[in-house]
């Protein structure tokens, strides 16, 4: 069974991708691009007050803001809002190459989703300690991500049954697979 498992990248197997040493004036353009978009979200009373873009090889591929309230969905953030538009925009669910800017410092949720998008570089504005200051602190959840299972704030616990592996395994060797 360890064969079918070798084509699988694990992230810290990753190249390390560019890290420009300053910002340039299209991150600035683009990050204002996100704050007006957080703005008038916010305006809308969709969500709280936060905007993202992608944008691959210079032009912006998708835009969005938080829709949370408006679409009664906790995940309607708006980097996962973007990453979404912009895999239906690209047509693929990688999105290497492109860059998120995020209003604010990306949350644990769109950070995860930032990283399975395989998204090559993310610009911010604010801080999550700013976040944090009108309300929007993931602090606790940073916490709980670092406890074992027993000792969650919401109760988690595995049940083994009988043949729960055996759909796992079936996707492992199958040669028609997409792995991602």
């Amino acid at each position: 069974m360890e064969k079918a498992f070798s084509n699988i990248i694990h992230y810290q197997n990753y190249p390390k991708r560019s890290r420009p040493m300053h910002n340039t004036q299209s991150d600035i353009e683009h990050l204002k691009k996100t704050l007006q978009l957080a703005e008038n979200g916010a305006g809308r009373g969709d969500g709280g007050p936060f905007g993202a873009i992608i944008v691959k090889d210079g032009q912006i591929v998708s835009e969005a803001w938080n829709t949370v309230i408006a679409d009664n969905d906790p995940t309607a953030h708006a980097e996962i809002n973007a990453i979404r538009l912009a895999s239906k925009t690209i047509g693929h669910f990688h999105l290497s190459g492109c860059t998120l800017y995020a209003s604010s410092e990306p949350c644990p949720l769109c950070l995860s989703a930032t990283y399975w998008a395989k998204i090559d570089r993310i610009v911010f504005a604010n801080s999550k300690q700013e976040a944090a200051r009108i309300g929007f602190s993931d602090q606790e959840l940073y916490a709980e991500l670092t406890l074992p299972l027993s000792q969650r704030t919401i109760p988690t616990h595995q049940i083994e049954i009988d043949h729960s592996k055996d759909v796992l395994d079936r996707w492992a060797v199958r040669k028609d697979k997409i792995v991602y």
